[in-house]
């Protein structure tokens, strides 16, 4: 159990190095006139990545969870790959990143990095269902892989949903923006 706990810190301090740089894209945006939509939803995408990270230790050290190598194996290479696939979104964006739905008006979308598939609109949540399957898994934490699935589903339904209003506002022609009031 300890070595997995050494996981899920290191899972929690990749997460305190995105709020990083999340805060530093934030103050590069608002310099450059970006609007910040969705806040309504934020605190709870942070409540449930926290409570992610506390239910995986919660349910494994509670319900005596044991490691299963067949299982954890595969798992912590999901995970590892997910890890890659948000760093690579986060590299591709650069200071367009953001943990929050920030964005300055008038910039194109980016097409290139795991951005290029048109079929894929947002590759840095395919990181964000696969770790948040995975991670439980790699010590069979199986009843919150499975809560954080659900309720990651609805919320992503909402973030989704108000990413691609912000960026077809954001993206569309002079002509097709709303004038201010």
């Amino acid at each position: 159990m300890i070595w997995y706990g050494l996981l899920v810190a290191a899972v929690a301090a990749e997460r305190v190095a995105e709020l990083v740089v999340a805060r530093r894209n934030e103050r590069w945006s608002t310099a450059l006139g970006a609007t910040v939509t969705g806040q309504g939803h934020y605190p709870a995408m942070v409540a449930l990545h926290t409570g992610l990270l506390g239910g995986c230790l919660a349910e494994v050290w509670l319900a005596g969870r044991p490691f299963l190598p067949v299982l954890a194996w595969p798992m912590l290479t999901v995970l590892v790959a997910a890890q890659g696939l948000r760093w690579w979104c986060i590299n591709t964006l650069g200071p367009r990143w953001n943990t929050r739905v920030i964005v300055v008006p008038g910039l194109p979308l980016v097409r290139s990095g795991p951005y290029r598939w048109r079929w894929l609109r947002h590759p840095n949540y395919v990181a964000v269902v696969a770790e948040g399957v995975a991670l439980p898994l790699v010590h069979t934490a199986w009843v919150t892989a499975a809560v954080f699935t659900v309720l990651d589903a609805v919320l992503l339904t909402v973030r989704i949903r108000c990413e691609n209003r912000a960026l077809a506002t954001a993206t569309a022609p002079p002509s097709a923006t709303p004038s201010p009031a």
